[in-house]
């Protein structure tokens, strides 16, 4: 991976870390920077980390020049914001390079000088919103993963201080981030405050306005996952300069598979236009081939990248079916056997089989004793749980395709050491009056030397004492340093003991990891434009998620006359959009009235009439707003959270006008 130079464009990938531990992991397999949670006020709660690790992690990523960004993304009760604003120093003392955000309240306090980052929960779909977020002092923003090249390349167009980041591999939110509230009202837990419920991956029945029903028990609204391998160029030349990945709850084989995969394809693209650079240093070198379909997936989309398509749901499932493995043979009594059709295919103790039932759901065991019988054909014993017999398993039967989403094998090898990041370093070893000078250059410049005083002895062997110089110089493999070029400045063939070479080669490595140390810059905070950049809008309803005092304030600071508070204020909306996304049931379906257009016989019969969702006492309405081609769910809240929330003391921001 070559150093960012001045006049090449800088490029890095984001990946994803559940803690340091996996952090660190993420650096070495590639990423020019990891997002993780802090101790608190993140957007997935399950996953805090503290301070003391935060601070180990951003040791090991700046050797690299990664950076380490922590999100900070929920939105804020009044009571909540002066711990928040505390955290936000302390992650400054620990070394982190960025805060993302949601709250603008957090744009009123005292923060410390290091860069904010716009969260995807900030609901980037327009030039206006984007160039607004910048002006207000947003370094780098996370845009709506809803978008299409030309309004990606609109927005750049717009945005040129900023970088644009955007989501290019893992789970999709249904809704516009930060616009969906179908956790809250069903469950009283917040999307917006890093609780989510997962409400969209829920089986729903669909009726349609006369009642009658369209699809029965399916996952209208879980989408496969996103997979932007084939697009990456594509959104450079649109204008995304940070590639981010998905996944802080995914554990260490997924993070490293998943890193290794946009690492390979990244550094392609970089060799291919040497006016691209990589803002991380070091180049990796891999023990496995990245096959992120081996990772937990629902199937993979580009979403709405390239315009929409009607495959992007995962309607049978929101569960990982896997990678095909073979057929089902025989099934006796208390175990079954499989036929992989490919020698090469190795079944393991503690894989996990997958197979689909007849009536379209995955079911799924996993494996106690998997036994070779010869050829391609194995013998499997489940491993079933204190309450399940072997007949319990639902519809297996010989000729049934069967699935492996969890591969034993591919998990041992990922636990081991699976990577080498090494950074590129010229080494030059120069004879001087009283000894020996060494010096390391590295390819952004940074140079350490260090001095041996020790006695010019000549060499009995001029070329043997040359090569063994050279090779022990090279011997770089311990460090995070690879030799690209080594070069002698010797008056006279000269011989140097092994065990001097090495003690001088171990404090040149020294010394330039100093010298990149005092190098390493912290990313400058942006300075909002002034006077104050007016918001795009002079009112806001609930979806602007507004829950203190202080987000009102920095909204009429900017022009906002009418601030509404967020849903979670909870306020009595009634029924109103639970979610508003881009995905549209009626298309999946096939019963979109654009579809319908130039259809013989059906053009002007079909209707983007509400369609209605129920799962077990719940029913949403979805509503088709055909201009933009959005859906809004529409619902209220549950009396019962209603009244349990109620009851909960705290402080938040009421609807009120703008002061």
């Amino acid at each position: 991976m070559a150093a960012a130079h001045p006049t090449r464009v800088p490029l890095e990938l984001l990946a994803p870390a559940r803690d340091a531990d996996i952090g660190i992991e993420a650096v070495n397999h590639g990423a020019d920077a990891v997002y993780i949670g802090g101790p608190g006020f993140g957007a997935r709660d399950k996953a805090p980390n503290t301070l003391e690790d935060i601070a180990r992690l951003v040791k090991h990523a700046h050797r690299f020049n990664a950076r380490i960004f922590v999100t900070m993304n929920t939105i804020l009760r009044d009571d909540e914001l002066e711990g928040a604003r505390r955290q936000a120093w302390q992650l400054h003392d620990a070394g982190v390079d960025a805060l993302i955000v949601q709250d603008m309240g957090l744009l009123e306090l005292d923060l410390p000088p290091m860069q904010l980052h716009a969260s995807t929960q900030t609901d980037i779909r327009t030039p206006e919103k984007a160039r607004f977020l910048q002006d207000v002092g947003f370094s780098q923003m996370v845009l709506a993963r809803e978008l299409d090249l030309k309004q990606i390349l609109a927005i750049r167009e717009q945005v040129q201080q900023a970088t644009l980041e955007f989501f290019v591999h893992g789970a999709l939110c249904v809704a516009y981030s930060g616009q969906c509230f179908i956790s809250h009202a069903h469950t009283g837990r917040s999307a917006n405050r890093g609780s989510c419920s997962q409400e969209c991956r829920l089986p729903y029945t669909v009726k349609d306005a006369k009642g009658r029903v369209v699809a029965h028990d399916k996952h209208v609204l879980s989408l496969k996952d996103n997979d932007q391998s084939a697009n990456l160029e594509a959104l450079i030349d649109a204008g995304i300069r940070s590639f981010k990945i998905e996944g802080r709850y995914k554990d260490m084989a997924t993070v490293k598979n998943v890193t290794a995969h946009y690492r390979t394809l990244l550094d392609a693209i970089m060799d291919a236009r040497p006016e691209l650079a990589a803002t991380g240093h070091g180049r990796c070198t891999f023990t496995f081939t990245p096959e992120p379909e081996q990772a937990f997936n629902r199937g993979g989309t580009d979403y709405f990248v390239n315009g929409r398509k009607i495959d992007i749901g995962a309607f049978d499932s929101p569960k990982h079916a896997g990678l095909p493995l073979g057929d089902i043979v025989r099934v006796g009594p208390e175990d079954f056997d499989i036929d992989t059709g490919d020698a090469v295919k190795v079944v393991n103790n503690g894989d996990a089989l997958t197979w689909w039932d007849r009536q379209g759901e995955l079911q799924g065991v996993p494996v106690n004793v998997a036994t070779p019988l010869g050829g391609t054909r194995w013998r499997i014993a489940p491993n079933l749980s204190k309450d399940q017999a072997f007949g319990d398993l639902k519809d297996l039967f010989p000729g049934t395709a069967v699935n492996r989403n969890r591969d034993m094998a591919w998990e041992r090898m990922l636990a081991k050491p699976s990577s080498e990041r090494r950074i590129a370093v010229d080494v030059s070893l120069a004879q001087v009056q009283d000894g020996f000078e060494l010096s390391l250059k590295d390819g952004t410049g940074t140079k350490a030397s260090v001095h041996l005083p020790h006695a010019h002895e000549p060499a009995r062997d001029a070329k043997q004492a040359e090569t063994q110089l050279k090779e022990g110089l090279a011997r770089l493999g311990d460090t995070i340093f690879t030799a690209r070029r080594v070069r002698l400045s010797m008056r006279e063939p000269l011989f140097l003991p092994a065990s001097k070479l090495n003690a001088l080669r171990r404090d040149a490595v020294a010394a330039l990891e100093s010298a990149r140390d005092t190098a390493f810059q912290r990313l400058p905070r942006a300075t909002p434009v002034e006077p104050p950049a007016p918001y795009p809008e002079d009112t806001l309803s609930y979806l602007a998620n507004v829950y203190n005092s202080r987000a009102a304030a920095f909204y009429a600071r900017h022009g906002v006359k009418v601030v509404g508070s967020a849903y979670e204020s909870h306020e009595e909306l009634g029924e109103v959009p639970l979610m508003i996304t881009k995905h549209c049931v009626r298309w999946s379906l096939s019963l979109c009235p654009k579809q319908a257009k130039g259809v013989t016989g059906v053009q002007g019969t079909v209707r983007a009439e509400p369609l209605t969702l129920t799962h077990g006492e719940d029913t949403l309405t979805l509503r088709f707003d055909c201009k933009p081609c959005e859906m809004h769910v529409v619902g209220a809240m549950r009396k019962n959270v209603l009244k349990q929330l109620k009851a909960e003391p705290m402080t938040f921001y009421r609807s009120r006008p703008a002061p």
